[in-house]
């Protein structure tokens, strides 16, 4: 998965007027029209990716020692593999050959590259452009491995507004926003109707 990644940062970055990189899951629905989330994009100064110290098992369970020294258990991160970067960390990505060998060598289940490497790679190498949160919104209230699903019946115009705006974060650095996510991830094929229906007056499709 993460040789595809590259390959299509690869790709996106020979356009020259590409600034902007995001990687969406086929289960992400927008939360906001497109002019918004492109302002918020392209005004930000940091990229969005999670990068945390997991301390359980599927964190820094997953490290294997024989990446040390080059990567060691203090440089170790977990995160989403659902991301969105800028220019200048889109080409470290692509670019690294140092760190990128040793995931593929020693990152085997239980250890997932896709969850691992971005925002290890990121905390080692630029951890000052980015803001350390996603854009993508997930349910993970429910227990497991997985966040939870949501079809037909959840989609509602009140369930998509506390999505929305029922979070508070930082956005460049210091601005306290409620606009945090940009993106909903797991919704089932059948909300598509529900969610055409609320969209054009939610997302004010004419901005």
């Amino acid at each position: 998965m993460i040789d595809a990644e590259r390959r299509l940062i690869a790709n996106a970055l020979l356009h020259s007027s590409n600034e902007r990189f995001v990687l969406l899951s086929e289960t992400c629905i927008p939360l906001f029209n497109f002019t918004t989330t492109y302002n918020y994009l392209i005004e930000a100064n940091q990229s969005f990716v999670g990068s945390y110290d997991d301390p359980r098992k599927i964190g820094r369970g997953r490290y294997n020692p024989q990446m040390s020294p080059t990567i060691s258990l203090a440089n170790w991160r977990k995160g989403s593999q659902w991301f969105e970067v800028n220019r200048k960390v889109a080409l470290h990505i692509i670019s690294d050959s140092k760190y990128y060998p040793l995931f593929s060598q020693f990152c085997s289940p239980p250890c997932y590259m896709d969850e691992h490497y971005i925002p290890t790679l990121v905390n080692i190498l630029c951890p000052q452009e980015n803001s350390n949160r996603s854009i993508t919104w997930v349910d993970w209230s429910k227990s497991g491995p997985h966040p939870g699903k949501f079809v037909r019946q959840a989609v509602t115009a009140e369930f998509l507004d506390q999505i929305r705006f029922g979070t508070k974060c930082t956005y460049n650095g210091n601005i306290v926003s409620s606009i945090c996510f940009l993106f909903g991830r797991k919704f089932m094929p059948n909300t598509l109707q529900p969610l055409l229906q609320i969209a054009p007056v939610l997302m004010d499709f004419g901005a």
